[in-house]
């Protein structure tokens, strides 16, 4: 599939209410071209130059034509812009054949911006995206550091840079370390992931690149360990496997023995398992406080452990009623024995509510996919349109768009309520919403009785 070249430009969305820019009557449509005959090529350049006490702004009205304005104002005072992208430039692509893609597994057909890889740094440090630093020279480097881009995420895998090289499909791959090295020594915050692949970068090798990033901490503040995930689509990708129970043990008591040296040496655990691999293990996860406040989340690092522990908090203070109500929950294989667990604690403290859980197979990627993010609409109506669901299904923003309620495979979820004939609530994954979502609204519905 060919994608469109992803061009972004300066262009003002907003104008804050009694700003400067309001002031000078800048209006939204107009782009900014330059701050002190600089260039602005993102955001994070426009809010470092904006800072000044004084500083020549240069906007191209809509009529084409060219304002230069003179502004004298308090130090770190906003001008009152906001742009169309984050970005403002063009995003930097991935140029890397990594053996473990996720991108590369998709099947064609589904929506157009899910085919993009970005690699770049200032997606890291403003969205939480990983990068790999693969296209990143010297200069990159500079601006980051000129710039405090901080934190940043790296997708490391390896420091081996042989195996490194490899893994990426990029013989440029290899200097990681050196790059992060010098991350280090301007004091920049890092955070790194680590996607671990059966007898390729496990083993021995993940003792060396987790020992060989603890010599970057505190600057490198902590190291998630996920599993490789596949799907269906693998044709014409090289062969690779993926954990079981027994090898998800072996990762596990390999971790254990490495984070408590880790704290004996370091006073921090530092490196992280996602909760996958506690589910495939059938392990119980460690203790809220061996996630040292939950630090690698976007990797699912203790998610499960963080939403048990609010749902347990939610209940002591949640007022308890009898009710006559049938909720369903819809998610996927890795968190459903979780869920279950917690919908049978529910029932037990509402008298008369009864909550059925259903657990999605993934037959649109392949069931190979656990996870309930990667769930697609289809695969929930296809499951569960025979089912009596009751009044509500609940399913959790993670199977959602990030910035519409759309799922993966292109479909709304106004046309699977439609489909389903029934009211589908979407639950954050944290605590508060999740009760609130199962029983909070039950008692006010039954409150506008």
């Amino acid at each position: 599939m060919e994608l469109k070249k992803m061009k972004f430009e300066n262009k003002i969305t907003k104008i804050e209410p009694d700003s400067i820019a309001e002031e000078l009557e800048i209006e939204v449509g107009d782009i900014l071209v330059a701050i002190n005959a600089q260039k602005i090529e993102d955001i994070i350049e426009y809010q470092f130059l904006e800072a000044d006490e004084y500083i020549e702004l240069e906007i191209e009205k809509q009529s084409g034509e060219h304002i230069i304005y003179e502004i004298d104002k308090d130090i770190d005072e906003a001008l009152g812009l906001e742009f169309e992208n984050p970005i403002i430039d063009s995003v930097k692509t991935c140029r890397n054949k990594c053996i473990f893609c996720f991108i590369d597994q998709l099947p064609e057909g589904m929506r157009e911006t899910l085919y993009f890889k970005d690699d770049d740094s200032r997606l890291s440090f403003l969205q939480g995206n990983f990068i790999t630093m693969t296209n990143m020279g010297d200069k990159e480097i500079d601006k980051m550091i000129k710039y405090r881009i901080s934190p940043v995420n790296v997708s490391v895998h390896t420091t081996n840079p042989i195996l490194r090289a490899k893994m990426l499909g990029n013989r440029f791959a290899g200097d990681v370390l050196d790059k992060m090295k010098r991350l280090k020594s301007a004091d920049i915050t890092m955070n790194a992931q680590i996607v671990l692949v059966p007898d390729v970068n496990d083993k021995e090798e993940l003792d060396k690149t987790i020992n060989d990033l603890a010599s970057l901490y505190p600057q490198l503040n902590s190291v998630a360990i996920v599993p490789i995930g596949i799907t269906k689509y693998r044709e014409n990708l090289c062969k690779v496997e993926i954990f079981n129970k027994e090898s998800a043990n072996e990762v596990i008591n390999q971790i254990e023995k490495i984070q408590n040296e880790l704290l004996a040496k370091l006073g921090t655990r530092f490196a992280f398992l996602s909760d996958e691999f506690y589910v495939m293990a059938n392990r119980n996860l460690p203790t809220k406080e061996a996630y040292e406040g939950y630090v690698q989340l976007e990797n699912g690092v203790g998610l499960i452990s963080k939403l048990e522990h609010e749902i347990y908090e939610e209940l002591e203070k949640t007022a308890k009623y009898p009710m006559n109500r049938h909720i369903s929950i819809a998610t996927g294989k890795s968190a459903f024995e979780f869920i279950n667990k917690m919908a049978k604690l529910i029932m037990k403290e509402f008298e008369g509510l009864k909550i059925d859980v259903h657990m999605i197979s993934n037959e649109f990627f392949g069931e190979t996919i656990t996870v309930a993010g990667l769930i697609t609409a289809s695969d929930i109506e296809k499951q569960l349109k025979d089912k009596e669901l009751g009044q509500e299904l609940i399913i959790p923003r993670s199977m959602m768009k990030a910035d519409e309620d759309i799922f993966l495979d292109n479909i709304t979820l106004d046309q699977l309520k439609q489909r389903l004939k029934i009211e589908i609530i979407i639950s954050e994954v944290e605590g508060r919403d999740f009760i609130d979502k199962l029983v909070g609204r039950v008692q006010k519905n039954q409150e506008n009785i």
